[in-house]
């Protein structure tokens, strides 16, 4: 149990720690003399470069025969440990002018000979020099409790502490691994995974003390490390929030949260644990008011995190921080991993959906050439074809195969190369040349063939342009397909060089059969990463896809 803090103020070459509350906390074999008054006493030289001695009188009231007396310091320096007169341990290496300071670690534990732990009057002191931090004098506290127990307490808070640790590296790394190997990445794991990783840092940094000595020399080393990862994390908690309760300006509430965070750092820089409490409690009030939000919504999953948030604070208020570190934490690891699961059942549920919706457009790819209408006419325009030209006729029969073939080898895939939907436009444009006995021809310009699309939206495109354009005077319809990229887009157009029906001008892209396909299509590969027009131009008539896709 940590004592009162003591503040040292100088006067000549004596200084005192006052306002010294001494108690032994609930281990009723070892009692003191509850009393508060000046009991600590150092005197040093004014440069804070010599030999100094701090003492301090304790009061034993009763002892426990059956186990050895056990002390607990909290001090910097490098000191020798005197209990009535007598040396029992020491802490580092005292500095001289023959050699330098090895600095002792902050907290330190010695054993009190079973000899002089009698009950009575004792006095303690501390042969110590300090070499470094020699602004900070760092006295705080004793404690006095069987010595097994003192060295047992923290190795079993420890225990505790790794299984959450070892816990959260695991959730780090699968949810960084699910993430890097995930076709549809979704920001919100990125963030909850480094959120695990940086609470698993904290973790080890606020208790590495227990397993690593470290020399009061870099004591406040590991506190700036806390202070770091404490500021991370209250910025990206709120961030996963608002990612996964889809919060309306997220860049503006962020850059105010940055702000505060800021802010909070530079007015509490050297005050370490305040700092980190007021890092973790503006986190608490900015994950509230996202979730206050996303409650008003009626957010799925709101209530509960609202819930979590709640019972952190109540831990925070009726624990000390270094106790509810780990249990705030948990609680809110907690919540945001019950969101992320919310989300990955929202998706299963959305892929579920698309491959049905794959399977039903398989089979409409299909059947969009096969229909009866679209046969007869072909066989029809056949038929005249091999009576009155059998060598065009072969032509026509091997055009009609071929298209065939293209389309049932693309009919299983999602994307295909551009290079195959233009070889498949062409046979179909060959084919309905046949039939319309109309030149068709197809044009390209800035064409990547190994990129990849949805099978068979061009070839939809031509049939729309065929079947709602006039024939030019010449007889003769282009197509002219170009491709660029700009940014994080790719964009595709298609001309239909050829003037409108009359009925069709003015018509805008909506609910037909072939663009229905070409949405569909585009939604089950990019989600909402796309956007299709069409419409007159001059021209004719311009068919846009713009494609979102990864720089």
């Amino acid at each position: 149990m940590l004592l009162a803090m003591a503040s040292c103020r100088p006067s000549d070459t004596l200084y005192d720690l006052d306002d010294v509350l001494y108690r032994t906390g609930d281990d009723p074999r070892w009692a003191t003399r509850q009393y508060n008054d000046a009991g600590w006493h150092a005197a040093r030289d004014t440069t804070h470069r010599g030999v100094f001695w701090v003492r301090r009188k304790v009061m034993l009231m009763q002892c426990d025969t059956t186990q050895p007396l056990g002390l607990q310091l909290r001090a910097f320096g490098a000191f020798e440990v005197y209990w009535d007169g007598t040396l029992i341990s020491r802490n580092g290496q005292l500095g001289s002018s023959a050699r330098p300071e090895v600095p002792g670690t902050e907290i330190s534990y010695h054993l009190v000979p079973d000899s002089l732990a009698g009950p009575g009057l004792h006095q303690l002191a501390l042969r110590a020099t300090q070499a470094y931090l020699r602004d900070d004098l760092h006295f705080v506290g004793v404690e006095l409790r069987s010595y097994p127990r003192l060295l047992r307490e923290p190795l079993i808070a420890t225990a505790f502490v790794n299984l959450m640790a070892g816990a959260l590296l695991t959730a780090a790394l699968y949810y960084a691994f699910l993430f890097g190997n995930s076709r549809r990445r979704e920001p919100g794991t990125l963030v909850f995974s480094v959120i695990c990783l940086l609470c698993f840092a904290l973790l080890m940094a606020e208790y590495a003390r227990v397993y690593l000595e470290i020399p009061y020399s870099h004591f406040n080393v590991r506190l700036e490390i806390i202070g770091w990862l404490t500021f991370a994390i209250a910025l990206l908690v709120p961030l996963y929030f608002a990612i996964q309760f889809e919060l309306r300006r997220k860049g503006l509430f962020i850059g105010g949260l940055l702000a505060v965070l800021v802010a909070i750092s530079i007015a509490y820089y050297t005050e370490y644990d305040l700092t980190a409490e007021r890092l973790s409690w503006t986190m608490w009030v900015a994950a509230l008011l996202v979730v206050g939000l996303a409650l008003r919504r009626r957010a799925k999953g709101s209530a509960l995190v609202l819930a979590g948030l709640l019972a952190s604070a109540v831990s925070s208020f009726f624990l000390h921080y270094d106790y509810t570190l780990f249990i705030t934490y948990t609680i809110i690891v907690l919540c945001m991993l019950y969101l992320h699961t919310s989300r990955v059942r929202a998706l299963d549920h959305e892929r579920e959906a698309a491959l049905l919706l794959s399977a039903r457009l398989k089979l409409e790819l299909l059947k969009k050439n096969i229909q009866p209408h679209f046969i007869k006419n072909t066989l029809t325009s056949m038929l005249d074809w091999v009576e009155e030209s059998p060598s065009q006729g072969a032509v026509f029969i091997q055009a009609l195969a071929k298209e065939f073939d293209l389309l049932n080898e693309m009919a299983e895939a999602t994307l295909i190369p551009v290079s195959q939907e233009l070889e498949l436009c062409r046979q179909h444009l060959q084919v309905m040349q046949f039939r319309k006995e109309i030149s068709y021809e197809l044009e390209h310009s800035g064409i990547d063939p190994t990129d990849l699309v949805p099978p068979a939206i061009f070839h939809t495109v031509l049939e729309n342009g065929i079947t709602h354009s006039l024939p030019p005077a010449d007889g003769r319809i282009r197509f002219h397909l170009s491709f660029e990229r700009s940014g994080k887009h790719k964009h595709y157009r298609l001309l239909t060089c050829a003037p409108a029906r009359p009925e069709e001008k003015g018509r805008k892209v909506g609910g037909g059969t072939g663009f229905s396909y070409i949405a569909a299509r585009l939604k089950e590969s990019y989600g909402n990463g796309w956007e299709l027009h069409s419409a007159a131009v001059p021209e004719g008539w311009l068919t846009c896809i713009t494609i979102a896709h990864a720089p």
